[in-house]
């Protein structure tokens, strides 16, 4: 599917007309027998399903081409299939079989329970669902069904790991290798680039709405954390970020793709697992978020000499982090904008956060040979605004911008509000970005609608209360109080509500079976 006309992408050319598939594809024929994936070392503990597995290209290409071979048989071209898998091999492997397949992939956030669910599919008209099997305490593989019950698009449901639920199409160890022979190429129009490759979902103040993102957005984003961070061909990565938002296949998936060489995955967090995987695995880059990160350097547990790609999901928390030069490792901050674009800032000799630039973003920053990938700048409301080769460029589905309904909305000059309230240097150049977008409180990883979800609160228990307070950790927290914990816990679980609202009212009450999956989860 190309949205909007092809022939007037000015950046299409210069970013080139492969496909992340296609990148996939290079590599397996590059490196058959070198190692493409490595699964969590904790992931028996955690997941249902086989113990943790490493692929070579070759055997990940050919499950690749299983799954794909599968889905096609079931959905046409352009479909839109969502997922919502753990951090493992299986997950990376179920984006690039829907990709093989010519369909749209749409990754979806583990904390998301059925209402958030049924809201985004909806949205975004998806008629399959692909989900693991129980991962920790709950079950994603019930979970998918009952959402599949309510969408009324939602045709099929698939899933990994043993022992499905009947009415799952499993997608396991995976269909016989005929069907990934008999898997005919698909034949695309114009420049397959172009294409939409994938859904991801902006959490606004009226839920989830749908981005669109091709090809060549999605290698934007990953080239400029690439070339930022100076990963080379073949390196080994090892990530915390699960691929289920645009941040998360930029800052695994498509370095990865681009560099050829080993992803190791980990579920966040266990220290002790995780320097381990460093350390067998010999990776050479770190993906983990910029808090965890500093945590992990003032106790001496961070894996030197590594380069330390460090997420922040609440950028206006870079520019007060610490001095980093006692640490002795080169630390890449990556400032998130939600859905709309990321910025990769490598940090100079002096162990500062370098400030984010007004105007082009080049990847390397450093230099005057680097590729712009994003422009900054600054609305009228003082808010940051963001353009350019990573940033989405037309609304979905297509139409709904002359509606009244919620969609993720692209300026005239396709610039992107991001509702990051800033300060403007214009001494230096430089804008700082000093609060959140109005109405979405960051937990963590995870973004939430605040008034929706004092809404929700409030039909359980009009007396209750939802509060947000600063987490040095997290960014932010919810703080909840009502007569009755347990009931409101209890109630939110089975309304399908995201696990942090039940955690917001944990401190009165024993947490519940969700809610210490939530603590886990962001943590």
């Amino acid at each position: 599917m190309i949205l909007g006309d092809p022939t007037s992408s000015s950046h299409a050319e210069s970013l080139g007309r492969i496909t992340l598939d296609e990148l996939f594809s290079r590599a397996a024929a590059r490196r058959p027998d070198a190692t493409a994936l490595v699964d969590p070392a904790s992931r028996s503990s955690l997941i249902i399903g086989p113990p943790p597995r490493r692929l070579s290209y070759a055997e990940a290409d050919r499950m690749v081409s299983a799954i794909a071979a599968r889905l096609r048989a079931l959905l046409p071209a352009d479909t839109v299939v969502g997922i919502q898998m753990p951090q493992t091999i299986d997950a990376i492997l179920a984006i690039l079989g829907v990709l093989r397949a010519g369909l749209i992939a749409a990754p979806l956030p583990l904390l998301w329970r059925r209402a958030d669910l049924v809201t985004a599919l909806g949205r975004a008209g998806a008629k399959a669902l692909v989900a693991g099997r129980r991962n920790g305490g709950f079950d994603y593989a019930q979970s998918a069904l009952h959402v599949a019950a309510e969408v009324f698009s939602v045709r099929y449901v698939c899933g990994f790991g043993g022992d499905l639920p009947d009415g799952m199409v499993a997608l396991d160890d995976m269909s016989a290798a005929a069907d990934a022979e008999a898997l005919p190429p698909l034949d695309r129009d114009g420049n397959a680039a172009a294409h939409l490759a994938a859904i991801t979902f902006e959490m606004s103040e009226h839920g989830p709405v749908p981005v669109a993102r091709r090809h060549l957005e999605l290698l934007a984003g990953g080239l400029g954390v690439l070339l930022e961070s100076g990963i080379a061909a073949n390196t080994a990565i090892l990530s915390t970020m699960v691929p289920a938002s645009f941040a998360g296949l930029c800052l695994t998936m498509v370095p990865w793709l681009l560099s050829g060489g080993t992803l190791v995955l980990h579920k966040p967090f266990d220290a002790e697992i995780f320097t381990r995987q460093w350390r067998d695995e010999k990776c050479s880059k770190l993906v983990l978020p910029g808090p965890v990160a500093f945590s992990l350097a003032q106790i001496a547990a961070l894996p030197t000499p590594a380069t330390i790609i460090a997420t922040w999901r609440a950028p206006e928390r870079v520019a007060d982090s610490p001095d980093w030069t006692q640490f002795g490792a080169p630390l890449i901050d990556v400032s998130l904008f939600g859905e709309a674009a990321l910025v990769a800032l490598k940090r100079s000799g002096d162990g500062k956060p370098n400030a984010l630039p007004l105007g082009p973003v080049l990847a390397p920053s450093i230099g005057t040979d680097g590729v712009t990938v994003a422009e900054v700048t600054v609305t009228s409301k003082s808010t940051i605004a963001l353009r350019g080769s990573m940033v989405p460029r037309h609304t979905f589905p297509p139409g709904i911008d002359q509606s009244d309904q919620p969609h993720f909305a692209i300026g005239e000059n396709g610039a992107v509000d991001t509702g990051y309230a800033c300060r403007t240097d214009l001494l230096n150049n430089t804008v700082k970005v000093t609060g959140t977008p109005a109405g979405v409180v960051n937990v963590g990883g995870s973004r939430l609608p605040l008034a929706l979800s004092r809404d929700k609160i409030a039909r359980i228990d009009a007396a209750a209360t939802l509060d947000v307070a600063p987490d040095l950790l997290l960014g932010h927290r919810l703080v909840g109080t009502t007569a009755d914990p347990q009931t409101m816990q209890a109630a939110l679980a089975a309304a399908g509500q995201n696990p942090l609202l039940a955690h917001a009212f944990a401190a009165q009450a024993a947490p519940n079976e969700g809610a210490g999956e939530a603590a886990a989860a962001v943590a």
